[in-house]
């Protein structure tokens, strides 16, 4: 089995090594990742700038890119032979709810997803951040059991890992998105030169995050899988539309 890694971290982020040296031990791993943090970067793309390559000493590749550049780039000019899978991660915090439509992380996923293969997104979820094993073994045993049953190629799993030793983690829900409120607001500071500058808020208090949800079961120390897909399109008002378009 080969496995493109990658990540919105950074290729030097502590998720990444942890998630390609575990995955190591049961596939051939190429991992290519961002050579800066680019948290929050989504589906982005570079179109005005070429993209460079770099292989570090560790054997992991650095690209002057997004998380989707660098699986882009990854799967159609570094790999030999295709992979079998993608999997981004793994996070440093959590990718819950709304929290998808922004993150670098499942952005990696969603352009192998693009690019026809089955692919995994993890993240660990905490405030101090420790315990990255548990969730690189989370990571290799669902890989396993993809073995023995594949994903289908227009499905992404998007999981999220508490932050607690393997033994302490309750077991594995499946789940949907939860949903927080708006974003806080903005913060305004002065630069030396006594200029304003606008820093992004935190994001949001959980809004719908009642049982069943991926909020729900990180709270009480459940590992979350959520089936994640791209149609974005809103398939139950398309009737609803179609008349509303006929009054026009």
């Amino acid at each position: 089995m080969r496995i493109l890694v990658s990540n919105d971290d950074g290729v030097h982020a502590p998720g990444i090594k942890a998630l390609s040296d575990a995955l190591a031990t049961i596939a051939e791993v190429i991992t290519v990742a961002p050579d800066r943090n680019c948290s929050g970067a989504s589906n982005a793309l570079t179109l005005t700038n070429p993209l460079r390559a770099q292989q570090l000493d560790n054997g992991f590749y650095q690209i002057n890119g997004t998380p989707s550049d660098c699986v882009l780039v990854g799967i159609r000019s570094l790999m030999t032979e295709e992979p079998d899978l993608v999997v981004s991660g793994i996070n440093a915090g959590a990718n819950l709810g709304d929290d998808t439509i922004y993150s670098g992380t499942v952005a990696a996923a969603m352009e192998g997803r693009h690019l026809g293969f089955p692919t995994i997104a993890i993240s660990l979820c905490g405030r101090e951040l420790v315990h990255y094993d548990s969730a690189a073994a989370i990571a290799v045993n669902v890989v396993k059991g993809l073995l023995n049953k594949p994903l289908p190629q227009d499905r992404i799993l998007n999981i999220n890992v508490p932050d607690l030793p393997l033994e302490q983690i309750r077991g594995i829900k499946v789940t949907r998105l939860g949903a927080r409120h708006a974003a806080e607001e903005m913060l305004t500071m002065q630069d030396p030169a006594g200029r304003d500058v606008y820093w992004i808020g935190p994001p949001g208090a959980q809004q719908d995050a009642g049982p069943g949800t991926d909020f729900d079961a990180i709270a009480n120390g459940y590992v979350s899988i959520t089936p994640l897909k791209v149609d974005l399109t809103a398939h139950e008002q398309l009737a609803e539309l179609t008349d509303w378009v006929a009054t026009l």
